[in-house]
C-alpha cells in the first residue's frame, strides 16, 4: 500500500481535532458493560487518537454515540486498559449525549456540529446508520474516516463520491488489511501473473461475536457485509483497472444465530458465500470468485480464520493470515496463534504505546496524515485515489456485495454492468 503523506512530516502541519462515532469493540473496546472477549478488550480506535494526540498530531477528541449512560463506564474501561497501562497517554474525551441520556439516536448532529471544517470524524456505527453520518459530517466539512463497509448500497456509495467531491473532503474506508505486508506483497504479484482465473476466501469469527453484534445481525446488516467486505476488497484492489464483476450469485447457511443464545431474527444468517464472475479487461476473459464469510466458528485458536487464494493465468498465491507462526499459550487463554502485525498491545520498552508498526494502526495515521496534508493545502482530496481506499477506489467492493444480500433477497443471479459510470444491479 503506497503511503499517505509521511508521519514526520505530518507532525508538522496544524493538529486536526476528531470525533469518534460510535462506543463499542473497535472504537473503545467496551461491549455489554465490560472489556471485549474478543482479541480487540483495549479497543483499536480510541487507543490511537490517545496516542496521535500523545504525539502531538490530534488536538480534541470528542465520542458520540446513543446511549451516555454507558460513558461512566466507558470512562473506568479505558482507565484500566489504556491510561494504567502505557506511559503518558490521556484517555479524556469529550462525550455525547450526557451521562443522564439513556437514549439519544441523533446525538452525532450535535456532535458533529461541534467540529470545525477540517476536523476529521470516525464512523464506526452499525452498517444502516454509515450512510446519514458520514452525510451530515461531510457537508460540515469534515474528513471521515468509516468503517467497512462504506455504506450498504450502489446508491449511497455514489452519493456520497459526489457529496464528498463536492465539500472537497477526504472520505476513506478502513480496509486495514491494504496496510498488511504480506496482503500489499500478495496484490503486486497478483498483477504480474496474467488475467485473473480463480479466487477463493474464507474469514470466520467465533460465535460469541453473535453476543456482540446481536443487536443488528441479522435485522439491518449480515456477516457478508461484515466481513466478506475484507477479501472482496482486497480481490477488487488486485482487479483494479484490469477488470471488473460482471455477475453475483449467493447463497447461504442458517440455524446457528436465530438459536438460543442468540436468538437472531429467524433466517440470520449464519455463513454467506458470495460467488462472483469476472472479466479481465482488455482480453475479456473470465475469472471466478468465491468469498465465504462466517460468524458460526466455534472458539479457537485465533479469532479470526483469514485465508485466500488467488490464480492467475501465470501463478497462483495463497495467504494464511490468521496464522503467523507466533504461538502462545498462557493457564488464562490457553493455546493461540497471534498476530502482533495487526496491533502489538504489548507496551514498548519506555512503556509507551508500541504498536505503529502494525497495519491496523498504520491505516488510521495514513488517514489523519492526508487529512492534515488537505488541510494545509499540500494535497487534494483526489489526489489518494490512487493510495489510498477512498469512496472511489472501493466502490466494486460495494457493488459485490449489495449484489449478494439482492441475490440472497431474490433468489436470484445478478447481473452487474457499468454504465456511463454509473453501476448497475440488474436480477437475471
Amino acid at each position: 500500500m503506497a503511503a499517505a503523506p509521511d508521519a514526520k512530516r505530518a507532525k508538522a502541519l496544524p493538529k486536526v481535532n476528531v470525533l469518534m462515532c460510535g462506543t463499542g469493540e473497535y472504537t473503545t473496546g467496551y461491549v455489554h458493560d465490560s472489556s471485549s472477549k474478543s482479541d480487540k478488550a483495549k479497543g483499536v480506535i480510541g487507543l490511537c487518537m490517545f496516542e496521535l494526540r500523545r504525539l502531538g498530531r490530534i488536538g480534541r477528541v470528542a465520542c458520540v454515540g446513543t446511549n451516555g449512560t454507558k460513558f461512566p463506564g466507558i470512562r473506568e474501561h479505558l482507565k484500566t486498559q489504556i491510561s494504567d497501562v502505557y506511559a503518558g497517554l490521556d484517555v479524556s474525551m469529550d462525550t455525547y449525549p450526557n451521562d443522564n441520556v439513556p437514549r439519544d439516536t441523533l446525538a452525532y448532529l450535535a456532535a458533529i456540529e461541534s467540529m470545525h471544517k477540517g476536523d476529521i470524524v470516525t464512523v464506526f456505527t452499525p452498517d444502516d446508520t454509515h450512510f446519514d453520518i458520514c452525510k451530515v459530517a461531510i457537508k460540515r466539512g469534515l474528513h471521515v474516516l468509516v468503517t467497512k463497509p462504506a455504506v450498504m448500497t450502489v446508491d449511497h456509495h455514489e452519493q456520497l463520491q459526489e457529496l464528498a467531491r463536492r465539500h472537497n473532503v477526504l472520505v476513506m474506508v478502513e480496509f486495514h488489511k491494504r496496510w498488511d505486508p504480506i496482503y500489499t506483497d500478495a496484490r503486486g504479484r497478483a498483477r504480474e501473473l496474467g488475467d485473473f482465473s480463480y479466487f477463493y476466501s474464507f474469514m470466520s469469527q467465533p460465535k460469541l461475536q453473535l453476543e456482540t453484534f446481536k443487536a443488528w445481525a441479522g435485522k439491518s446488516s449480515d456477516i457478508s457485509y461484515y466481513l466478506n467486505s475484507h477479501h472482496i476488497d482486497a480481490h477488487a484492489w488486485q482487479m483494479e483497472g484490469r477488470g471488473q464483476p460482471v455477475r453475483v450469485v449467493a447463497s447461504a447457511a442458517t440455524g446457528i444465530a436465530s438459536s438460543e443464545p442468540f436468538n437472531c431474527p429467524e433466517g440470520a444468517e449464519d455463513t454467506i458465500s458470495i460467488m462472483a464472475t469476472w472479466k479481465n479487461e482488455p482480453t475479456g476473459n473470465l475469472g471466478t470468485a468465491i468469498y465465504t464469510s462466517s460468524w458460526g466458528a466455534p472458539k479457537g485458536e485465533v479469532h479470526s480464520q483469514q485465508r485466500f487464494h488467488y490464480m492467475g493465468h501465470e501463478g497462483d498465491i495463497a495467504v494464511d493470515q490468521a496464522h503467523r507462526g507466533y504461538l502462545v499459550t498462557t493457564d488464562k487463554e490457553g493455546y493461540k496463534s497471534i498476530n502482533p502485525l495487526y496491533m502489538a498491545y504489548v507496551p514498548g520498552p519506555d512503556g509507551h504505546f508500541n504498536g505503529h508498526n502494525g497495519y491496523g494502526y498504520k491505516s488510521i495515521d495514513a488517514f489523519v496524515a492526508a487529512a492534515q496534508a488537505i488541510n494545509n493545502e499540500e494535497k487534494r482530496p483526489e489526489d489518494f485515489d490512487a493510495v489510498l481506499p477512498t469512496l472511489h477506489s472501493t466502490i466494486m467492493t460495494t457493488v459485490v456485495l449489495e449484489a449478494g444480500r439482492q441475490s440472497l433477497d431474490l433468489g436470484r443471479p445478478i447481473d452487474i454492468a457499468c454504465k456511463e459510470g454509473k453501476w448497475v444491479l440488474t436480477a437475471a
